[in-house]
């Protein structure tokens, strides 16, 4: 699974939404400059965050954007699949964009990216913007663990 980058930049602005939840609006310059995002790319994506309901905007010069819901109410399963469609990683296991695989009756891999889907489904599903807002940011050396280092295509 890949997340697109207007998945990706959506959960940056959603987060600083709930770091500032019960407090003032903050303005689409500030949200786009705070996150690094294209303001013009952020104004499309604030449209349909609005749309869903995740956020609202407050009109006025002191306006802006706030949480539409709580963060508990929010998952970040919601928000990829609203902009990417799909947590599948491959077709063959997709439940909303199957495409069949002349391979299926046979093939050893697919169980695997099965599992991968499921984990990925569960915990995507199970995590409120909250639950991640509470988590701490990753660690340069989390990423380049000696232990993943071995598949180096990561």
């Amino acid at each position: 699974m890949r997340i697109s980058r207007k998945s990706d930049y959506a959960l940056r602005v959603l987060f600083t939404l709930v770091e500032h939840y019960d407090g003032q609006p903050i303005s689409i310059r500030e949200l786009a400059e705070r996150n690094d995002v294209p303001k013009r790319f952020l104004e499309h994506i604030m449209l349909e965050l609005k749309a869903k309901g995740w956020v609202r905007s407050i009109p006025g010069r002191s306006g802006g954007y706030v949480l539409g819901q709580k963060p508990e109410n929010i998952t970040m399963g919601h928000v990829v699949r609203y902009f990417d469609g799909i947590l599948a990683p491959m077709g063959c296991v997709s439940v909303s964009n199957y495409q069949h695989c002349s391979q299926e009756p046979v093939c050893r891999f697919r169980r695997t990216i099965l599992d991968i889907r499921n984990q990925t489904v569960r915990l995507m599903d199970g995590l409120t913007l909250a639950a991640v807002y509470a988590g701490k940011p990753v660690a340069r050396e989390e990423v380049f663990s000696e232990q993943m280092m071995n598949g180096a295509g990561i």
